[in-house]
């Protein structure tokens, strides 16, 4: 599949199985700060919706890799990966359901709130 026919979602168990088989990518997590104190999924990485703009430049040396976006349930995660997009990451996708529906699906031990 080439990066323009890479789905806008991804769903929460497909993105269990890609780190369990190892392929690279990066998990943002775009939720506020409470909220990945509260509950939040190994390997992530934090940059809040609300600080994204100020704050894109950290996600430069990533630019090219396959970003995965979450956060609660799958809006704010949406939204900016179509700003990610339109900013010239292409390879980014949301993480249809958030972090509530990997609790579900995914692992039960990662808190609901």
């Amino acid at each position: 599949m080439n990066d323009g026919d890479m789905p806008l979602e991804v769903d929460v168990v497909t993105v269990a199985e890609m780190q369990k088989t190892g392929h690279a990518f990066v998990l943002l997590d775009v939720r506020e700060q409470p909220e990945f104190v509260a509950a939040r999924i190994d390997g992530s990485r934090l940059i809040p919706m609300s600080e994204l703009a100020d704050r894109v430049q950290e996600l430069e040396e990533v630019r090219d890799e396959h970003i995965v976006v979450h956060c609660h349930h799958g809006v704010r995660s949406l939204q900016v990966t179509h700003a990610l997009r339109q900013a010239g990451f292409a390879r980014t996708q949301s993480m249809a359901g958030g972090i509530d529906q990997w609790s579900d699906l995914v692992d039960h031990a990662v808190p609901k709130y």
